[in-house]
């Protein structure tokens, strides 16, 4: 008798068409709903700028509606660096949730964190050093990373050991660090900091220009290519289902599209021309007609100053690769689904659970200094509103991409999308004229209501 046990089997023909689609590329519908939902808000607010939906931009006139709409290359440049440091913290909040834990304290780590950055260079390493000192910004970067670490190990800690429930400790956290971030610089704002370091946040010199993110986007796509072709032999070698060729053949080139896509996308964002003039007067060279004035017509000269891809955003991008591969590819991963599953199963089976408690709220406080240092570094000042209220941005943000309160279930690209969902909401009522913070949260609130009860009705209907 033949053992097909082990033999590739091809993907089944039962449901409809869009069922079987699905089934053969393997694509998760929770992420193309997401994805959907993303695009209908992007439409949404593109329509309403432009007075499509009945009423034009109440921040806008008639006349310069077209080149403020949403679906604009500065405005959705702008968007992916005001998500960046929200997508970097939802990564780690998600492993946290995932174990059945929570940190609320994220925002007021990132408001300290970015406080004492801001002193330890102004007070202390520009006076040793010297103004512009290129080792400047490597010390605070490590410094900001290495505090944010030690205090989310410290409520780690708290949690795991002393048994104090993680809502009270990162409540607590909340208040305390936020208290001590405004002692520390008497309520003070500290500015202007280094030059070198001002360049994390993103800006017209904070990116990685046009034929830089060119080469990024084509290797990207090189690495992508060569991955899905590594993972198919790992499944034939290891007797599992293959995907269609047509199938794997479309998943690449969706995802390649998409880097390609998001690679022009970043480039259309042109300088401003007074960065254009900076630019060359820094080179002792004639600043091109192009960026004489607001008057003239941008030329080939002055359109090949693409911003190209910023670096928080570049940053957000490693941080992602890094934490997918820790959550599918490690034993640490393995660790932290076994605990939000079933914890005294796993304690049971011999998993150091306080440990994995520390390690987790560790890395998350790493993540938030992360943060504190795009957050500093954008603003070029540290000031005691950094961070405000970010915390619930950020469980929201992993919420909304699908990771389960329950414990459990939880993905990083699920997090990051709902973070560029969160930023999207928030920048396109800015654009629309509901600047008011009241608004933006109560949009908030209620999207993440419906994420929870959304994800509630998809969980019954799997059962």
């Amino acid at each position: 008798m033949t053992d097909t046990t082990h033999q590739p089997q091809a993907p089944g023909k039962e449901g409809g068409a869009f069922a079987r689609f699905l089934r053969a590329t393997e694509l998760d519908p929770r992420l193309i709903g997401m994805v959907g939902a993303l695009l209908l808000i992007w439409i949404a607010f593109e329509a309403y700028s432009f007075g499509i939906l009945g009423r034009p931009s109440m921040l806008l006139g008639a006349s310069q509606a077209e080149a403020n709409g949403f679906l604009t290359p500065r405005n959705l440049w702008n968007l992916s660096v005001q998500t960046a440091y929200i997508g970097i913290m939802a990564t780690g909040m998600v492993l946290v949730i995932i174990t059945r834990n929570i940190d609320l304290s994220v925002g007021s780590i990132m408001g300290m964190v970015g406080m004492y950055m801001g002193l330890l260079q102004v007070e202390y390493l520009t006076p040793a050093l010297g103004l512009g000192h290129p080792s400047i910004w490597i010390i605070t970067v490590a410094f900001g990373i290495a505090m944010g670490a030690l205090i989310g190990g410290f409520q780690g800690a708290l949690i795991a050991y002393l048994g104090i429930p993680s809502f009270i400790v990162t409540l607590g956290g909340l208040l305390v660090w936020r208290g001590a971030a405004f002692l520390v610089a008497g309520g003070k704002t500290i500015a202007p900091l280094d030059e070198s370091f001002s360049l994390i946040g993103g800006g017209s010199f904070g990116a990685l220009g046009r034929t830089g993110s060119w080469i990024f986007g084509i290797i990207a796509c090189i690495v992508v290519i060569i991955a899905f072709i590594r993972a198919r032999k790992s499944r034939q070698s290891h007797g599992f289902a293959l995907r269609p060729v047509w199938a794997e053949t479309f998943v690449i080139g969706l995802v390649c599209s998409v880097i390609i896509g998001a690679t022009a996308l970043v480039n259309a964002y042109i300088w401003p021309r007074g960065n254009i003039q900076k630019y060359y007067q820094n080179l002792g060279q004639p600043v091109p007609a192009c960026a004489e004035s607001n008057d003239t017509i941008y030329t080939d000269v002055c359109a090949s100053f693409g911003h190209g891809f910023a670096y928080p955003v570049l940053i957000l991008i490693a941080v992602a690769i890094f934490m997918t591969i820790l959550m599918t590819r490690t034993r640490f991963g393995r660790y932290v689904f076994a605990i939000g599953g079933n914890p005294e199963a796993a304690a049971l089976s011999g998993i150091n659970t306080r440990a994995m408690t520390v390690k987790i709220f560790t890395l998350m406080g790493a993540l938030a200094g992360i943060a504190a240092v795009i957050g500093a570094a954008r603003q070029n000042s540290a000031t005691n509103a950094m961070g405000n209220l970010d915390e619930l941005y950020v469980i929201a943000a992993a919420v909304v991409g699908g990771t389960s309160l329950a414990g459990g279930v939880g993905t990083i690209h699920g997090a990051i999308i709902g973070a560029l969902i969160l930023t999207s909401l928030q920048t396109g009522m800015v654009l629309i004229g509901f600047g008011d913070g009241s608004y933006q949260r109560i949009v908030i609130g209620i999207a993440l209501v419906l994420a929870v009860w959304l994800d509630i009705v998809y969980r019954k209907r799997i059962k």
